[in-house]
């Protein structure tokens, strides 16, 4: 049995906050720049270029690569060899949110009650994942969700009838639907399977996943292909002003499901997918 108090757990995820707005993934500044290769719209190719500026200059600076610094998503793995001491783990996390977003000079998004938007002033509560994994160490992630791609969310349940053409037509068809508001080139996530809110958490975690990597499964992988195919050929481009590349990836996460059901999710984050993350 490993003891941490929980005061690790706050600093580190403070750390997080700072640099998962600060610096782009390295995978994904790649993207842009095969993106901006691939790009055939001169226009294109052009914001491509600025947005390879913008990510380098957040990094050398040390300021947001983005104005809409998110929904503050923290995924967690919590070893059950831990024994957490010191309070209690979420709100250790929250505090972590609270003093990243304040001294990172991160822009506060989350209002308290859904309909009477009196914002936290702290863009607490984290959205918070937890599981308990095998171990004696704490990981975490902190991905900003920027609101403009997470309104852009949608699940559909399918029946078990539906062929995987179908399903990939209707994940592009939501991503091409979507058009500027995400702010592409997009990564698109996909959860497939388990419930609908399972298949809603696996879309978002998906978003994890390097952009250069495809599905272990070569019939998935080839599925992640074909959406990329379609909404690529759609004509939306970067910004959603026309062009050639609007989407830099597609994660497909399958899980199993009921036999009466087939839920999909997709999850689209923005070009700034971003994450950062740390181990105690």
């Amino acid at each position: 049995m490993r003891t941490i108090d929980v005061k690790e757990v706050t600093a580190l995820v403070r750390r997080l906050c700072m640099d998962a707005n600060y610096y782009l993934p390295a995978d994904l500044r790649q993207a842009f720049v095969e993106g901006r290769e691939a790009e055939r719209s001169p226009l294109g190719r052009e914001i491509f270029c600025e947005m390879l500026e913008n990510c380098d200059l957040a990094r050398a600076n040390a300021v947001p690569i983005c104005q809409d610094t998110g929904f503050a998503v923290v995924y967690a793995q919590v070893g059950q060899e831990v024994h957490l001491t010191g309070g209690a783990f979420e709100q250790a996390v929250d505090e972590g949110v609270r003093q990243g977003y304040a001294d990172g000079y991160l822009r506060k998004s989350i209002v308290r009650d859904p309909l009477r938007r009196v914002n936290t002033e702290d863009n607490t509560p984290a959205m918070l994942h937890t599981r308990i994994v095998p171990g004696d160490k704490v990981k975490i992630i902190v991905a900003p969700k920027g609101g403009g791609s997470e309104n852009m969310s949608a699940a559909k349940m399918f029946t078990p009838a539906a062929t995987p053409e179908v399903i990939v037509d209707w994940i592009a068809e939501t991503v091409i639907h979507a058009g500027s508001n995400p702010c592409p080139p997009v990564v698109i996530g996909v959860g497939l399977g388990g419930t609908a809110d399972k298949a809603a958490e696996l879309a978002k975690a998906a978003l994890l996943r390097p952009v250069d990597r495809d599905n272990a499964d070569p019939f998935y992988a080839a599925l992640e292909h074909a959406v990329l195919d379609k909404v690529n050929a759609s004509g939306v481009g970067p910004q959603g002003l026309g062009g050639t590349v609007t989407a830099l990836a597609c994660a497909i996460e399958p899980y199993p499901t009921h036999i009466a059901s087939l839920p999909c999710a997709v999850s689209i984050g923005c070009h700034v997918t971003r994450h950062a993350a740390g181990e105690i």
